[in-house]
């Protein structure tokens, strides 16, 4: 293939992404349209951002954030997703806050359409972090059900676990574990979505740093590893089991190379099924390269290029096992959750007769001290691994070794759109304050109802979390500090002016 990138002092007069195409001009011969996919690279990704189902519908989403002057587009091909201008920061709005929508940008959330998903259904995310694949599923799960999301990084869980919790994600045991060494006496799973780590080509629109890092030899080096990978999924699929392989990568020794050497290694014990997804246009898979015949299936697979969708890049591959294939013989074996119900039953009377919860809200979950921290809540009928163990299973609720206990940001996002008592709803500029970890004055009619001490804060009866109202005349924020990203485009920094807590104030321990 002829060289065509910028050399000597030509070089410095190149744009960002004319730099960019350079190093990817290996790939020239691959693509229709190349001036339209070097155009591509120069424009900014805008952000996508899909609705919470559990908490508001798409059309009442949009409708919000043309209230407030946001810019959204509905994506046809992505029913539940909306498109923003590319300026847009979703992170720093109330309602991102609130876990009323996630970003996640447009061919990232391709691959969980393809696993076929429905409740009832064991899935393993391989390679989760941080989240948004996860939630996909975990909603398309029907929020029930058993998902076990593992990384490598116990760093990268800590980041999952805090996406999980704002949109309320109870169907998720993580575990953090070289996923190529998963057990396979973990048991076989229904589906089982691998977006292997890669060399990231695809994501040039929104990370320029890659520049430096492109490469064939970059390529080569994860290649092994990715095999290796996939080599474990198929193992752990079960027979009659569906398994998404992706990356947002363009190089062929990660993807068609990848799942070449897989096939011929599987024979007749794991199919190719063709991959499409309406509405989206992509190219398809390689069957050559470099002079290498690849296998003809492979043709199935769905290259992502940025021009065809106004997108990153990404390759997606779907994976079948033989229903005739033979089980793996271990099984598995699920865990109970620890926790004594006998100790745990005055915790769950206390919230819900504080909080004016429905007498059956405890029958819809499963309820366990994981540490001694507090409780945690997961489906009741999600089944955590014996193996490896998990980092966490659900989410982490009630914080009982505070005095006064209370509950977490996360489960009064989850919980706190039922209560009926100890309850605030704030105005925009409260909201904002609240946001920024501020203290503030509130209004005689939110003090009518005679709710002092800890309560749940809502705007517009969206829960935003807990806050405390001092009998001193303040409301005093708990919004945890490690979430405060949300906060900024809510005014920046707190005011010098803002009425600060009396003296024993409880802290905003999250």
């Amino acid at each position: 293939m002829t060289d065509r990138s910028p050399r000597g002092s030509a070089a410095a007069s190149c744009t960002p992404a004319q730099i960019a195409a350079s190093a990817l001009t290996r790939y020239r011969d691959l693509i229709d349209d190349w001036d339209a996919f070097v155009d591509a690279l120069g424009r900014p990704l805008a952000p996508c951002i899909w609705a919470n189902p559990t908490r508001i519908s798409v059309a009442g989403l949009a409708a919000l954030l043309a209230e407030e002057g946001v810019a959204a587009e509905p994506l046809a091909a992505l029913p539940g997703a909306l498109r923003l201008a590319p300026e847009a920061r979703t992170g720093q709005h109330w309602w991102y806050c609130a876990g009323l929508a996630h970003a996640q940008e447009l061919v990232s959330q391709l691959p969980a359409l393809l696993l076929d998903l429905a409740p009832g259904q064991r899935v393993l995310d391989m390679c989760a972090a941080p989240g948004g694949k996860t939630a996909q599923i975990a909603f398309a799960l029907g929020n029930r059900g058993t998902l076990v999301a593992n990384d490598i990084s116990s760093d990268r869980i800590k980041a999952l676990q805090g996406n999980l919790d704002r949109l309320g994600v109870i169907n998720v045991s993580t575990t953090c574990k070289d996923a190529s060494n998963w057990p396979l006496r973990g048991g076989q799973f229904d589906r089982i979505l691998l977006d292997a780590p890669c060399s990231s080509e695809g994501t040039l629109r929104r990370t320029p740093s890659l520049l430096g890092r492109l490469g064939p030899e970059n390529a080569a080096r994860l290649a092994p590893k990715q095999r290796l990978l996939l080599e474990k999924a198929v193992r752990l699929l079960r027979p009659g089991g569906r398994l998404v392989y992706s990356t947002c990568t363009f190089a062929p020794e990660e993807n068609e190379l990848v799942l070449d050497a897989v096939l011929a290694a599987a024979g007749e014990g794991l199919r190719l099924l063709p991959a499409a997804l309406p509405g989206i246009r992509c190219a398809p898979g390689l069957t050559e390269w470099q002079g290498r015949a690849l296998d003809p299936r492979l043709a199935g697979c769905m290259r992502i290029w940025p021009h065809h969708n106004d997108s990153g890049g990404f390759f997606i591959a779907v994976l079948e096992k033989p229903a005739e294939v033979a089980a793996n013989r271990q099984g598995h074996v699920p865990v109970t959750p620890p926790g004594d119900p006998a100790e745990i039953a005055p915790w769950l009377e206390g919230v819900a007769s504080r909080y004016g919860l429905p007498e059956d809200i405890w029958s819809r979950y499963r309820v366990h001290r994981q540490t001694k921290r507090g409780l945690h809540l997961s489906a009741a009928d999600h089944c955590p691994p014996r193996v490896p163990r998990p980092e966490a299973s659900g989410l982490f609720f009630h914080r009982t070794n505070v005095r006064p206990p209370k509950p977490t940001t996360a489960g009064a996002l989850l919980l706190g759109r039922e209560a009926s008592a100890h309850r605030i709803e704030l105005d925009a500029e409260q909201r904002d304050r609240y946001l920024r970890r501020e203290t503030f004055a509130p209004h005689p009619e939110q003090l009518a109802a005679g709710a002092y001490g800890q309560v749940v804060a809502s705007y517009r009866g969206h829960v935003l979390g807990m806050a405390v109202v001092h009998r001193s005349g303040v409301v005093e924020s708990l919004f945890p500090s490690r979430w405060s990203g949300c906060t900024a485009a809510s005014g920046g920094q707190p005011s010098a002016a803002s009425p600060q807590p009396p003296a024993g104030a409880l802290s905003s321990h999250h």
